[in-house]
């Protein structure tokens, strides 16, 4: 029987991913036409990318073009993720005598050396940003059973992991979509197809002198009414493609919380920026959830980061465009019902978020105290 060695190097490199992707919740990044080299992401570590590199290297000179490849790299990624900055970490584990070059004060792409585990308490830059790394890569186990190990508790979170994505981008049924579109319709029919204005404000229609005479209800009612067959064709068709993934994404009751705060949104910023209009239609809702899905492929942008730049962005940016240039669009509506769904759904998080930070709550609060102040009582 064959005796399998595992050598330091092997053992760092096997310590430091099952650090980083166990403790850190860094995950995998396919990397074409790289060898010995092992990448993993973080969007929301200081360091946002970490470089594992097993490879060796003799000299300075082969130290600069592994570092001129990884740049390229990085800026591929940094356009895939929309990122204007990400910070890197290199981990060099075989450097020959002759590699005098390494830099750990660059400001973006920070290099250490790690030529056995217990370097690693050796450095302070490491320490300064994962201060529990040289208490979670110790372990009891060698040589074969530590790789078993090290395998398991990989395999495990990324189980775990995959579950979870599993479950945020699983299709649902879209209840809520199909309520929402349900009562469009049916106020669409009982104000008359919408058609008449004076039924259209009789029956909630957005209006500034009412709503600040105290009908705030308004800013609830004009949301489900619309002016003509083409006006809800065009906001139910929308507001089925756009709010089944919302629903999907964040869940029922944040999607309700999201669709009915950007419409409120909207409607705030209407009537404070357009006086005496009367406005009707699910559009600032419906930008309010376009806002959310710009969210959420900001958050998962290691994921789904082309599907923002190419899909999301270029259909938001149009509409808008749409609203600027032609006469009877509620523009400032649209931008209201966009700044709105940005804003809450970073409060709410997606499906699978329980955490709400402060500081967003605090952001949502001060912008809304701002529209009821312009829409309201300016």
């Amino acid at each position: 029987m064959e005796q399998v060695i595992i050598n330091d190097k092997e053992i760092v490199v096997m310590n430091l991913v099952h650090y980083f992707v166990t403790e850190k919740n860094y995950n995998p990044v396919v990397v074409h036409g790289i060898n010995d080299e092992i990448w993993l992401e973080n969007m929301d570590s200081e360091y946002k990318l970490v470089r594992i590199v097993s490879r060796y290297i003799h000299n300075n000179e082969q130290l600069d073009f592994n570092r001129f490849r990884s740049n390229q790299i990085v800026k591929k990624l940094k356009m895939k993720t929309l990122s204007f900055k990400m910070k890197t970490l290199s981990i060099y584990t075989d450097l020959g005598d002759n590699v005098s070059d390494i830099d750990n004060d660059k400001e973006n792409n920070c290099e250490v050396f790690i030529k056995n585990i217990k370097d690693i308490g050796d450095n302070p830059l490491i320490l300064k940003v994962f201060p529990d790394i040289i208490e979670k890569t110790h372990h009891d186990e060698k040589g074969l059973e530590l790789l078993f190990k090290i395998t398991d508790d990989i395999n495990g979170t990324n189980e775990r992991k995959n579950k979870k994505m599993e479950k945020i981008f699983s299709t649902k049924k879209p209840i809520i979509t199909w309520i929402l579109i349900g009562l469009c319709i049916i106020m669409f029919f009982i104000s008359g197809m919408g058609y008449d204005t004076y039924k259209l404000v009789q029956f909630g229609a957005n209006f500034s002198r009412l709503v600040k005479n105290g009908e705030i209800y308004r800013l609830v009612s004009y949301m489900f009414l619309h002016a003509g067959i083409m006006h809800i064709l065009l906001n139910m068709y929308s507001l089925y493609i756009v709010g089944t993934k919302v629903e999907d994404f964040f869940g029922k009751w944040k999607y309700l919380l999201i669709y009915f705060i950007s419409g409120i949104s909207g409607g705030l910023l209407s009537i404070g920026l357009s006086q005496d209009t009367i406005s009707v239609g699910a559009s600032g809702a419906i930008f309010g959830l376009f806002g959310a899905l710009i969210y959420f492929g900001y958050s998962y942008r290691g994921y789904i980061g082309s599907m923002i730049r190419s899909q999301i962005i270029p259909i938001v940016v149009y509409n808008l465009l749409i609203g600027f240039f032609i006469p009877g669009i509620d523009m400032w509506g649209h931008v209201g019902g966009l700044i709105g769904g940005i804003l809450t759904a970073n409060v709410l998080g997606t499906i699978e978020n329980k955490d709400y930070k402060i500081s967003n709550i605090v952001l949502l609060v001060i912008y809304f105290a701002f529209l009821v102040y312009l829409g309201i009582y300016s």
